[in-house]
C-alpha cells in the first residue's frame, strides 16, 4: 500500500523524459518593488530603530 503511494523523483543523474515540460515561475517584480518601497519608507522614518530590530542580544 505504501509503495503505491510513493512517487519516484528524478535525481540529478536520472534522465528526464523528453515529453516532460519544465516550467519556471519568475517573481512578480511589482510585488518586489512594493516591498522595497515599504522598506525605504521605514528607513527614511527611523533607520536606527529598524537596524536595532536585527541586532541580536549579546552583540552577535
Amino acid at each position: 500500500m505504501l509503495s503505491e503511494q510513493i512517487k519516484k523523483i528524478n535525481g540529478p543523474n536520472d534522465p528526464v523524459d523528453s515529453d516532460s515540460e519544465v516550467v519556471f515561475n519568475s517573481p512578480n517584480t511589482k510585488d518586489i518593488d512594493s516591498v522595497l518601497e515599504e522598506i525605504d519608507a521605514v528607513l527614511e522614518k527611523n533607520a536606527e530603530e529598524f537596524v536595532k530590530g536585527f541586532i541580536q542580544k549579546g552583540g552577535q
